[in-house]
């Protein structure tokens, strides 16, 4: 059985940092505020405060830092941690602006108990975020990952790649749907994406020579009307897609280096949509090598290895999911537009052994070598580029 053995004397945590730790566990309708001050011993208070009020917690805060003064006579600055989620990164820019220390950490890099049935609370997960920010600043190492919360500049920036992506997605369901209503009649050749699918509509026949009832071609025609109304959003996003790009490029000269979307462009191969998404989704911001590029995207490998057993399972998944199904998109893509690239003659070696595990392979190599290509200047072996207009 394990016992916690109270202690009268102050924490080494105390000492040595000197500093109100809270921690923030978010919610929909309230916010949980654990909080651990100095001249407290080891007791941590928990407080309630209404979601969206930044001013009712910058008030509780101030509560914390008068109260740890009048035990201790001493000023303390507060150091605060929540989990990446729902809620964003509006509230981490509210306190930075006040002069908080916060930190965002990915709630799937902590630490958890591993019996079969586990307590979880509210109160539980704020006192574990709380130990977990006390471990961190203590520099205790790969004790959790912080995120690197992006601006709102770049926040805001991707949205277009994202919406992108979530407009093909219902083009896809209402396509696919259509197709459905007229298989079931033995229509199997219509195509709702051409730009005659009107007329072609009216023309149609069922499989035993009938027209098609009304009722179904009325439902058919709704469906075009949403289908048009995404392929006109879809244009309009992706217009503007082109202008941010097109804005962000700039002319390399005697002094300025290109920029990474002109680098990214002048690979063969390498599509506006692709830049995009590789612009925003990962090379905003700076890496310290290849294996947090790799494990940025969720493409790292995740061996199991203990005693005599040793396995692999496959990548890890815990990283940016647009950014690797982009990477796996981008791979395939490579081996046709790239043959002579060294990358490619790998991929062509490895895959025998089979090509789902040889291409994620070959997305994991690519964004890295995308990545000291657009950093550092290191032109990927073998890589042809597009001519010069």
């Amino acid at each position: 059985m394990l016992l916690d053995h109270p202690t009268d004397g102050p924490a080494a945590i105390h000492t040595h940092i000197g500093a109100i730790f809270v921690s923030l566990e978010l919610s929909r309708s309230s916010w949980l505020v654990t909080s651990l001050s100095p001249g407290k011993g080891e007791k941590m208070s928990k407080h309630s405060v209404t979601a969206g009020d930044a001013a009712g917690l910058l008030k509780l805060f101030a509560e914390f830092k008068r109260k740890a003064e009048v035990r201790t006579g001493q000023n303390y600055p507060i150091i605060t941690i929540q989990e990446a989620g729902l809620d964003g990164f509006w509230l981490h820019r509210v306190l930075q602006q006040e002069g908080v220390e916060s930190h965002v950490v990915d709630p799937a890099s902590i630490a958890t108990p591993r019996r079969r049935r586990r307590a979880k609370t509210d109160r539980l997960d704020g006192e574990t975020l709380l130990r977990t920010l006390l471990a961190y600043k203590r520099g205790e190492p790969r004790v959790c990952a912080m995120v690197v919360a992006p601006s709102p500049e770049e926040e805001d920036r991707r949205r277009l790649c994202r919406e992108r992506r979530t407009l093909i997605d219902e083009r896809v369901v209402h396509v696919n749907r259509i197709k459905g209503l007229l298989f079931a009649q033995g229509i199997c050749d219509y195509r709702p994406l051409r730009r005659d699918r009107r007329r072609r509509l009216e023309a149609l026949r069922t499989g035993d020579s009938r027209e098609l009832p009304s009722h179904l071609k009325a439902q058919i025609g709704r469906e075009l009307d949403r289908l048009e109304l995404l392929l006109e959003q879809i244009k309009a996003v992706e217009a503007g897609q082109e202008a941010l790009l097109t804005a962000a490029r700039q002319p390399a000269g005697k002094e300025t280096a290109p920029d990474a979307v002109t680098m990214l462009l002048a690979l063969k191969g390498m599509g506006a949509n692709f830049a995009a998404v590789l612009w925003s989704e990962a090379f905003y911001r700076q890496f310290a090598g290849r294996r947090q590029v790799a494990a940025y995207a969720g493409l790292a490998a995740t061996p199991w290895r203990s005693g005599g057993i040793a396995r692999e399972q496959g990548v890890s998944k815990a990283g940016n999911p647009r950014l690797r199904t982009t990477m796996i998109q981008l791979a395939w893509l490579w081996i046709r537009h790239q043959p002579q690239s060294a990358l490619t003659r790998w991929f062509k070696e490895h895959s025998p052994r089979g090509r789902k595990r040889a291409i994620v392979a070959l997305a994991r190599k690519l964004l890295v070598a995308l990545w000291k290509y657009v950093t550092a200047g290191v032109v990927i072996e073998g890589a042809a580029m597009k001519p010069v207009a």
